[in-house]
């Protein structure tokens, strides 16, 4: 018999099918895993952009106990090992959120600042840092016509675990510091306590501010409206600029 003829080539074709069976087997086997790395690969920057929006919006209407990673991947059209597989887990993808948007506010933040120092005018010093506060948040509100940060930021400041997962301690008490600090500087004759609760009046104004709904608007008739930056800033501006000038906590009376 021939060495050619087709039985005796059999035996060496067969170890060869059988590996690429075994191939394909494998990467069926891998299944969900081997279309992540594909995925990623081509679109991760597409991927990560469209889970963090799902996100937040998830993050804002549920809280962070409330939100799941299965309905943000379900919102974001993706699967869930997507998720887990660009942001670890769901807490890496809430801090994410905040590494996304934290930059800008702070870097416009510090901008403020370093202008509102070389104001030699008190008055005119105090307004600089109330819009550095402001200013920077009400136009992110403004550009993107979603509350949804603020609704996070909202429900984070005033969740009892957020001490656990410290985003704010980590993001934004630097910048409160530099903040208070300044404040300090232009109001050389106020106490502590009085430029901690100043500092504390502004972020209650910015946060409920950017996370109104609706409600100002429908309380004055459509004259008041958080999406019209320009208007929003002059009025808060004016108001926190003035509490801070002129609200004085009385002096306690002295017990005989």
């Amino acid at each position: 018999m021939s060495f050619n003829s087709p039985e005796r080539g059999l035996p060496s074709e067969r170890p060869r099918q059988m590996a690429r069976g075994m191939s394909r087997t494998r990467k069926i086997a891998q299944g969900e895993k081997v279309v992540v790395v594909e995925a990623t690969q081509r679109n991760s920057a597409l991927t990560r952009a469209r889970i963090l929006a799902a996100a937040e919006a998830e993050f804002a209407d549920h809280g962070f106990d409330g939100a799941t990673v299965r309905q943000i991947a379900l919102r974001a059209d993706v699967p869930v090992a997507l998720v887990n597989y660009h942001f670890g887990s769901k807490e890496g993808l809430y801090r994410a959120i905040f590494e996304m948007r934290a930059p800008m506010i702070i870097d416009q933040r510090i901008a403020g600042l370093r202008l509102a120092e070389m104001e030699p005018d008190a008055e005119r010093k105090v307004e600089m840092i109330v819009k550095a506060v402001l200013v920077p948040n009400l136009h992110m509100r403004s550009t993107e016509k979603n509350s949804s940060y603020a609704r996070i930021l909202a429900r984070e400041v005033s969740d009892p675990k957020s001490h656990n997962r410290k985003v704010i301690a980590e993001f934004f008490d630097p910048i409160a510091y530099k903040v208070m600090e300044a404040l300090q500087a232009a109001l050389p004759d106020r106490s502590i306590e009085e430029i901690n609760w100043g500092y504390q009046a502004m972020l209650g104004v910015m946060v409920y501010t950017m996370a109104d709904t609706g409600r100002i608007s429908r309380l004055s008739g459509g004259r008041c409206d958080p999406e019209d930056e320009m208007a929003t800033a002059t009025h808060l501006v004016a108001l926190m600029k003035a509490a801070l000038l002129y609200g004085r906590v009385p002096a306690t009376p002295k017990q005989d």
